[in-house]
């Protein structure tokens, strides 16, 4: 870095030698301007509009105009100006940092100690820091008297200037003094949004987006030259940006929160619309199902042999049943003949026991019957 400026911090009696560097710098792209038809560079003159020459800033001098009269001033006479020939930050009130207004900062300044002892320059930085306070200063820099605020950051004093109070513009906006009511449930969600983005400032996660996206463009435009394409670029349309879409107050305040929490009460009722769907669909299968079952009961069975006489003559005419059909069908058998005949049903379904399903009673119940009718046959 580059000294700016030489000077000396007076406190009390107390004097400061430093050296002023800026402590900012811009890091736009710098772009110039052109010629469209052939790409020649623009120029700017300062030409006399009185005898039209081009001036040599050498030759240029400054002035004031008012009331149709116009006095011009010299470099020698404004560096006549006292102000202008000071070289000394003039400490004049030690004040709670928290009394400064942000919108009168303007532009900061690193001070490095400009002598072979700084202990001056600690002593300045210790007694801040003890009492927590903010130095308010006055000083001249570039043809300017200013007014700045000192103060501590990494162990180094930073001086930052100040707007003056009549250079600050007043708010002054008719629309603010209507009576708007605020409900207190937008404001609960609105206390909740802000909880919901609360964190640390880290300035360093922030990026200037647009000086990216410039310095992409202007590589494409060297690579791809004319046939330069946009879209493909940035992957999205020329142009393409927000609608400024207006929409209810609570509504945005709801999707807010939703999105910051990453699934929020959308997404709950989301998942019971989804277990609503897939209940419907269940009991659909399960319709479905049903007439299938019946549909396998015409599957020959040839598991399960039957051991009782009974159970044998059940089974001749009910051959296309499974196994669990035939121990269903003696049970329901059992209900419509006599004793004997469902002592044996029982015999015979409790041996087959470990085919039985009782997912198949509407199938058993249609078996049961042609098995009623074929034992109404059999000779007792």
């Amino acid at each position: 870095m580059r000294a700016i400026w030489k000077g000396a911090i007076a406190f009390g009696l107390v004097n400061v030698p430093v050296k002023v560097y800026s402590a900012t710098e811009d890091h736009d792209i710098s772009l110039h301007q052109v010629h469209n038809a052939d790409g020649g560079r623009i120029r700017y003159q300062r030409r006399c509009e009185v005898c039209s020459q081009v001036i040599d800033y050498s030759d240029i001098e400054k002035a004031f105009e008012e009331d149709g009269r116009t006095v011009v001033l010299s470099k020698e006479e404004l560096k006549a100006i006292p102000a202008e020939n000071s070289h000394e930050i003039e400490v004049v009130q030690f004040v709670p940092s928290e009394q400064l207004e942000p919108m009168m900062f303007e532009k900061s300044y690193y001070l490095e100690p400009d002598s072979k002892s700084p202990k001056a320059y600690v002593l300045l930085r210790r007694a801040l820091e003890d009492t927590d306070r903010v130095a308010i200063v006055q000083f001249a820099l570039r043809e300017k008297t200013r007014l700045g605020a000192l103060r501590i950051k990494d162990d180094v004093l930073v001086l930052q200037s100040l707007l003056w109070p009549d250079e600050v513009r007043e708010a002054n906006f008719p629309s603010l003094e209507a009576d708007i009511r605020i409900s207190a449930q937008e404001r609960d969600m609105s206390a909740a949004l802000v909880e919901s983005m609360a964190a640390d400032f880290d300035p360093a996660s922030f990026t200037d987006d647009y000086q990216v996206q410039l310095r992409q463009l202007i590589e494409a435009k060297l690579e791809q030259g004319e046939s330069l394409d946009t879209e493909e670029t940035f992957g999205v349309e020329a142009g393409e940006g927000s609608k400024g879409e207006v929409i209810d107050l609570m509504e945005a305040l709801k999707r807010s929160l939703d999105r910051k929490r990453g699934s929020g009460s959308a997404a709950g009722s989301a998942g019971e619309d989804a277990g609503g769907d897939s209940g419907d669909a269940a009991g659909e299968g399960e319709e479905e199902a049903k007439p299938a079952r019946k549909r396998s009961t015409s599957a020959p069975a040839k598991s399960a042999p039957a051991r009782s006489a009974a159970a044998k003559s059940a089974d001749k005419p009910a051959a296309g049943k499974t196994s669990s059909s035939k121990s269903a069908g003696d049970k329901a058998g059992t209900a419509k003949s006599s004793e004997a005949k469902g002592a044996a049903s029982k015999s015979a379904g409790s041996r087959s026991a470990a085919a039985k399903s009782t997912a198949a009673k509407p199938a058993a119940k249609s078996a049961a019957g042609k098995a009623t009718g074929t034992r109404a046959r059999k000779p007792a």
